[in-house]
């Protein structure tokens, strides 16, 4: 068992109890700035979460640091139903980086199961092994030293030092950005989160030990539950008296992009490979590839891919294993 973590983290809750403040802005022509934007009162979005924030278990009092990492990464373009299953036995397995780091990066992609974008998981094991080679087992609370774990971005370094440590540091994701261009902006942008976004957020942030945190965990919630890209709910949304684009009439933004499309493509062919040596113990010889997937052109190239992310380790001409699970022989580690 790896070392574990003295410092108790920060949980996401809030008191409730507060009452939403009434009232609309006198003026619905004036351009409202993040300065300036009733709608995002940290009192009314307090009392949203209490009573509409869902329970789930990385959020829950005394959760660990790594474990709110493993769900920061785990959430990346996943949604929380497909999370919770995996996150779960996830850290039953490796309930510290120390326990993650000693084993293979192979079990971390079997253990990743259907998640999609496995590449996350081996990041996920490097990370681990940096932060106890490094970090002496425990999740570092800077968001430089955060910045610096494989796969860890601007987003998930800001949301492990505010939801695991309380840092008053501006989380910004798909959802908090679409409330932030709603609400005070009043317009329906879309894409990535951008350092002006992160700009703008850090200028709302209430000040208090922990308060920066529950204000963000309640704009991603309100941007998750109400606030969502497709169906906003503003008849039921609490910011709605403030809300600037919903006083000027809700305008449609730019054109969304058509969703991907996933039979048939060389992702699927990935992932279907992938799941034959997922729930294989042994190497893998290429005959059972072949009756996983049926044209030859799109298998090997599918293989050669999973290859060279190092998803999957070749280890003879015609046996492959997932990585660092194998010898070269074909016996287990």
């Amino acid at each position: 068992m790896g070392p574990t973590h003295p410092r108790t983290p920060t949980p996401v809750t809030v008191p409730s109890g507060t009452q939403q403040r009434a009232g609309r802005e006198a003026s619905v022509h004036r351009k409202p700035s993040a300065l300036d934007a009733p709608s995002l009162d940290p009192a009314v979005l307090a009392e949203f979460f209490a009573e509409r924030g869902r329970d789930l278990p990385w959020r829950a009092p005394g959760t660990s640091p790594w474990a709110v990492l493993v769900s920061e990464v785990m959430l990346q373009q996943t949604p929380v139903v497909r999370v919770l299953p995996v996150y779960l036995r996830w850290l039953a397995r490796w309930p510290t980086p120390a326990d993650l780091a000693s084993d293979s990066p192979g079990e971390a992609v079997r253990a990743w199961e259907r998640l999609g974008y496995p590449r996350r998981a081996l990041r996920l094991h490097a990370a681990a092994i940096t932060i106890v080679t490094d970090h002496h087992g425990e999740v570092p609370p800077l968001v430089a030293d955060l910045l610096a774990l494989p796969g860890v971005g601007e987003y998930t370094a800001r949301a492990v030092a505010a939801f695991a440590f309380g840092a008053t540091e501006p989380v910004v994701d798909t959802n908090v950005r679409r409330v932030l261009s709603r609400a005070v902006r009043g317009v329906d942008e879309h894409g990535p989160a951008t350092a002006a976004d992160r700009a703008e957020l850090a200028a709302l942030l209430p000040p208090g030990a922990g308060a920066a945190a529950r204000f963000c965990a309640a704009v991603m919630e309100l941007g998750a539950l109400v606030c969502t890209a497709a169906t906003p709910d503003c008849q039921h949304c609490p910011i709605a008296d403030g809300c600037a684009w919903l006083r000027a009439g809700r305008p449609p933004g730019p054109p969304r992009p058509a969703a991907q499309t996933w039979h048939g493509t060389d992702r699927q062919a990935r992932g279907v490979l992938l799941a034959v040596l997922r729930e294989s113990p042994a190497p893998v010889g290429t005959v059972r590839f072949d009756l996983a997937w049926p044209s030859q052109v799109q298998r090997a190239r599918a293989l050669a891919s999973l290859i060279s992310d190092g998803l999957v380790q070749q280890l003879a001409e015609d046996r492959f294993a997932l990585p660092g699970t194998q010898t070269a022989d074909g016996g287990q580690r």
